[in-house]
């Protein structure tokens, strides 16, 4: 379905988007990652699916940086047709103990960066008259938890950029919806379930019984896999008039 087409994600060297460049490489697309970690791994995996991939290291809280791998993957394949908004940190403090400087990366990391790849992105999709723009947002951009002030003020904007950006291409072949996950099992968060574990002393199960049970009623973590399906039809033509939409995958999480 992607075939000849660019992918771009951010964020993209492990986890969730790891799993959506790999959904996206299935149909075909040409994949640009970003990330730190196991940059070589990650390549290796996309390579696997018979598609060309490239790297660019951007630090995502710097425009002057991600200009640069905007104009890397124009250059690589011509000009990015999907794009993901997926890069993200995170740091949990009630709101008068927030560090100042974690609240500034986090809004720069998790919103202001995916203003300035769509401001970079969108030139070249209105031209080709077809383009997707999908932020991974999150269930915290619908909804709230305490000590996250910073993560679900960032979250929140994303769903609103998503919104202005819809609308503004409402009349051409450009879409942009936000992907709103849940608990997902990634690296991270089961490091934060053996934590729960070893605190607690009780078995890997029961630690991941508590985390789930506090939020999400289905009892069952999304997998980055799951996420890179819904991408895939985000980019399909049944989507083609999907737009603006904060598009919760949290086991119910959002419906309580």
């Amino acid at each position: 379905m992607l075939a000849r087409k660019t992918a771009l994600v951010t964020g993209s060297t492990s986890g969730i988007g790891l799993g959506i460049a790999k959904a996206l490489a299935r149909q075909g697309a040409n994949i640009v990652l970003n990330g730190f970690g196991e940059v070589e791994a990650a390549k290796a995996e996309i390579a696997a699916l018979g598609v060309k991939v490239a790297y660019h290291g951007a630090d995502m809280s710097k425009p002057a940086e991600i200009e640069d791998l905007m104009a890397f993957a124009a250059r690589e394949f011509g000009r990015v047709d999907v794009l993901v908004n997926n890069a993200g940190i995170q740091h949990v403090a009630k709101v008068e103990n927030f560090p100042v400087e974690r609240w500034d990366a986090i809004i720069a990391i998790n919103l202001s960066s995916a203003f300035h790849t769509t401001r970079l992105a969108l030139p070249a999709m209105r031209e080709a008259n077809w383009g997707r723009i999908i932020n991974i947002a999150s269930v915290h951009g619908l909804v709230a938890s305490a000590e996250k002030s910073a993560y679900v003020a960032a979250k929140h904007g994303i769903v609103g950029l998503t919104k202005v950006t819809a609308l503004e291409t409402a009349t051409t072949g450009v879409t942009c919806n936000a992907i709103c996950p849940g608990w997902v099992l990634t690296p991270l968060v089961q490091k934060q379930v053996d934590a729960r574990a070893a605190a607690l002393g009780v078995s890997n199960e029961e630690a991941t019984r508590l985390l789930l049970g506090e939020k999400e009623p289905s009892m069952q973590f999304t997998t980055p896999d799951e996420l890179g399906e819904l991408a895939v039809f985000l980019c399909g033509p049944a989507s083609a008039n999907v737009r603006g939409v904060a598009w919760n995958m949290d086991g119910g999480w959002a419906a309580q």
